[in-house]
């Protein structure tokens, strides 16, 4: 009669009869640990102190318990809650053992805890320099006119990169938000790069940076898509920016748009942008990193041209949220070519 009732249950279960030994076990509980369970000791079943010292509590009188039973497996490790239970029988007390995995929410932890020390560490350099130059102006260089700009030019700077980093937090959790929530406004990629590079055309003509919009002769098919019109142009000036910063001054930057039929995870019609620098390439090792949050191919360079390691972030998760994807290819001293291919409308 136990054996439907644990097998209607999709965590793994054991049943545990008054005498130790493994009575009853689920398929997913046979999955875990194996076949050979049935008829065995749960000593050599379970093996973990942790665990057998609770089985061992709820055979001595107590009602319930918990323990964490953690396993090896090819994916990495992974970590169960075990309730254990314990059922009055006419043998004696036996015990109903519950696993429920909680490998998602040890790993949720750590990226809580990993972001919290990367916000705090980015916040806690210009805050330094910031305090610090406070208290030079308060001391040494309270009659030094001289100093006192150089200071707090430093500490506007400083305070312009905090600004920058709350902002793109701020930007970041916003899109996370509606990660799941579809776009459905029409909008026609080729005029939003041309709105983006107007946007930063004072920028790139204090830089040198030539700017330029072209369409592949596929475009002339269309380049609308279903998306969210702000996001997608935040992409644009994500990108444009970062090819502006590390193609390179007086490097040209080129928004190639194209339109094509996809073959692999989009299937359909697609509008692909590239946005082209000309600068010195990435490294292949880092390309697989590049989106993470806070990660810099040079974190030296990168803090002094103000990035907060966080603009690809937030470029990934939009085109996520539009059922796209990011493609990064370079080559060292051929430049970099961030590609966006979105599902065309």
């Amino acid at each position: 009669m136990i054996d439907p009732i644990l097998g209607a249950v999709p965590d793994p279960m054991l049943y545990i009869g008054a005498d130790g030994l493994v009575r009853h076990a689920n398929g997913a509980a046979r999955a875990m640990l194996g076949d050979w369970i049935l008829g065995r000791s749960h000593d050599a079943v379970l093996r973990q102190p942790g665990v057998l010292a609770r089985i061992e509590a709820v055979q001595n009188g107590a009602d319930a318990a918990e323990a964490l039973f953690e396993r090896s497996e090819h994916a990495g490790p992974v970590e169960y809650k075990v309730r254990i239970t314990a059922i009055a029988t006419p043998l004696g007390r036996a015990l109903l053992l519950h696993f429920t995995d909680i490998t998602h929410l040890r790993e949720a932890e750590e990226m809580r805890r990993d972001f919290v020390a990367n916000v705090s560490h980015e916040l806690r350099t210009p805050l330094t320099a910031v305090l610090g130059f406070l208290e030079t102006l308060r001391g040494s260089a309270r009659d030094d006119p001289a100093a006192q700009d150089r200071f707090l030019g430093i500490m506007e700077d400083e305070a312009n990169r905090m600004n920058r980093l709350v902002g793109d937090l701020l930007s970041l959790s916003r899109v996370e938000a509606e990660a799941r929530v579809r776009p459905n406004d029409r909008v026609d990629m080729a005029d939003l790069a041309r709105a983006g590079i107007a946007a930063l055309r004072p920028r790139a003509e204090k830089t040198g940076h030539t700017l330029a919009v072209e369409l592949d002769d596929s475009a002339a098919a269309g380049t609308d898509i279903q998306g969210d019109r702000d996001q997608l142009l935040q992409v644009i000036l994500n990108l444009t920016e970062n090819a502006m910063t590390y193609g390179g001054p007086d490097k040209p930057v080129t928004l190639r748009l194209s339109r094509g039929e996809s073959r692999g995870m989009l299937r359909g019609p697609v509008v692909q942008l590239d946005v082209i620098d000309r600068g010195q390439g990435i490294d292949s090792l880092h390309l697989p990193r590049l989106t993470e949050r806070f990660y810099r191919v040079d974190t030296h360079r990168s803090r002094e041209m103000g990035g907060t390691g966080l603009g690809l972030a937030i470029v990934k998760h939009i085109v996520n949220r539009h059922r796209g994807r990011l493609k990064i290819t370079s080559e060292t001293g051929q430049g970099s070519t961030f590609s966006v291919i979105l599902p065309a409308a």
